[in-house]
């Protein structure tokens, strides 16, 4: 990826309407590009990390069985109607419109519904289970408040999983695989240690839930934690009774300010009797299966990065979902110098390594004010006046080294 071909530009200073550093720093980085409030383009090095992240979640779901596919995002009112969720009194967040025959429909702000109406046609035996099937799709969801950049937007991608299971024992343990595969993504993420698994209420899903939440100085939400239990309670749920269950001493937790990363609900029975979701079981007897559903937000969890990984100079991502591995400058015009730029970047390129080539005829200031905001994490330099070695500088230290090019690949490995 040669920087020269990219139609995106990064920006001097971040942009006025922008009160959240995530989004001022994506925007100014040449990242997302803003519709209107709550609503992001991303552009192509947003669309990387943005892929990045999705498919570090889609391996871990593919690893407790998770089948992949992607439902519609308009939703027919029936199925909802038939759970109460229809109602925006129930659900204040619907999207709502109509067709040219005057039916109205609704644009999807969860799954639950048609994707239980789905696995009916599939699901009859006990024989089936357990089935847990996921998706990355655009939620839309009319928020009061869209002010946090990319950490809440009205139009976000997200990856929602639902699992059907026989009955609560095989139902919890799913439900105990998906709590350990989220603590591996958000590990692999490079939030993992400031991640906890956080006891809370339900809303618009059930009566009770956990969630995933990041320690962020700039989060909507607080977290009282138990460092020694390692355990974590949403403020809406922390009361007497919760604590008892818990077997906590209110005076023992620790405020903290984080943001939602991911939530996981158990419906138990409730929306399969509902929606008279069932199946025959081994006695031949006609049962209805227990579900959950669970949910990350993608862009939340991008802009939560940005957020947490990030300096006065610009962005700093972890290597796992960076746009690229490298960050190539090359200095100077001359003949040399571009030949030795054009073979390293080949080079690297060869072995499997992501590049973004400042290729640009611009100023060394410049190169280096850009790949400082763009925050990739190495930043390599070839120029005409260092021989045949290239200058290594990691995006989270001051130091430079110079090195050759067979170092440099093993430095990166």
């Amino acid at each position: 990826m040669r920087y020269s071909k990219l139609f995106t530009k990064t920006r001097k200073e971040a942009p006025t309407d922008e009160v959240s550093k995530n989004a001022q720093l994506l925007i100014q980085a040449g990242f997302i590009h803003k519709e209107m409030a709550g609503v992001y383009a991303y552009l192509p090095l947003g669309l990387k990390v943005i892929e990045n992240i999705k498919q570090i979640v889609r391996e871990e779901m593919n690893a407790i069985d998770g089948q992949e596919l992607i439902m519609t995002n308009l939703q027919s009112r029936d199925k909802w109607e038939v759970t109460g969720r229809w109602d925006d009194n129930a659900v204040d967040v619907w999207f709502k419109t109509r067709l040219k025959d005057e039916s109205e429909i609704g644009l999807a702000w969860s799954h639950e519904e048609p994707i239980i109406e789905m696995l009916k046609q599939h699901i009859t035996s006990y024989k089936d289970f357990p089935i847990s099937v996921y998706q990355f799709q655009i939620k839309l969801r009319n928020e009061l408040r869209a002010k946090s950049g990319i950490m809440r937007g009205r139009e976000f991608s997200m990856k929602d999983m639902y699992s059907v299971c026989i009955d609560s024992k095989q139902h919890n343990k799913y439900y105990n695989s998906v709590t350990e595969a989220y603590k591996k993504i958000y590990q692999r993420l490079g939030i993992g240690d400031d991640t906890y698994v956080t006891f809370a209420g339900g809303g618009s899903f059930t009566e009770f839930s956990h969630e995933f939440q990041t320690i962020c100085e700039t989060g909507e939400d607080r977290i009282y934690l138990h460092r020694g239990k390692n355990i974590a309670i949403n403020e809406e749920v922390l009361n007497d009774e919760n604590l008892k269950k818990l077997g906590i001493n209110k005076f023992d937790l620790e405020e903290i300010k984080t943001s939602e990363v991911g939530n996981i609900f158990n419906f138990g029975t409730a929306k399969s009797e509902q929606m008279d979701f069932t199946f025959i079981d081994e006695d031949g007897q006609r049962r209805f299966p227990h579900l959950g559903s669970y949910g990350i937000g993608i862009t939340r969890v991008m802009g939560v990065i940005a957020e947490k990984f990030s300096d006065e100079k610009g962005l700093i991502w972890p290597k796992t979902i960076a746009p690229a591995d490298v960050y190539l400058i090359r200095l100077g015009e001359s003949a040399e110098a571009i030949n030795m730029a054009n073979k390293t970047y080949d080079e690297l390129m060869s072995r499997g390594i992501n590049v973004l080539y400042d290729d640009r005829d611009e100023r060394a200031g410049t190169k280096f004010a850009d790949a400082d905001l763009i925050g990739i994490p190495i930043r390599l330099v070839v120029s005409g006046r260092n021989g045949d070695n290239i200058e290594w500088k990691d995006r989270k230290s001051t130091d430079i080294e110079l090195i050759s090019i067979e170092n440099i690949f093993k430095k990166l490995q």
